[in-house]
């Protein structure tokens, strides 16, 4: 189903102050709502980036410099991925300034579509990083 969610800006990584976590604060609108909406996505660092990046990609090395990016790059793809989970399962759909925490506890079922994601998007995400750091 094709959305008509519209992505005006994102903003971000931020750290979470009091969870091992990364935000992402997007502004998004829909064709029929008078003004745009905030949406934070939050990105587990264990148990969905730290996933991605050792688990299923198994990057490993570089230089802080290298690693910082390639955390940015998978973090933001991540979130992007999250936000359109959450639009397909119709936690955006009233106008509501909404919170999409990690896909741990009560979401945990979203995780397995996120999970199959991340498995079917290896080579673009491993090619993004390749590009941008050269690893």
């Amino acid at each position: 189903m094709q959305s008509d969610l519209i992505v005006l800006n994102v903003m971000g990584p931020y750290r979470e102050p009091r969870e091992p976590a990364f935000s992402y604060d997007y502004s998004v609108q829909r064709p029929d709502w008078a003004t745009a909406q905030g949406v934070r996505v939050k990105v587990s660092i264990e148990l969905e980036l730290d996933y991605l990046k050792n688990s299923i990609l198994g990057i490993v090395g570089g230089s802080v410099g290298q690693q910082l990016r390639i955390n940015q790059i998978l973090s933001r793809a991540i979130a992007d991925k999250k936000l359109e989970i959450a639009d397909a399962d119709g936690l955006l759909a009233d106008r509501l300034d909404v919170m999409i925490g990690p896909f741990t506890g009560d979401s945990i079922s979203l995780f397995a579509e996120l999970d199959q994601w991340m498995k079917a998007e290896q080579a673009v995400l491993r090619k993004s990083i390749h590009d941008q750091t050269g690893l």
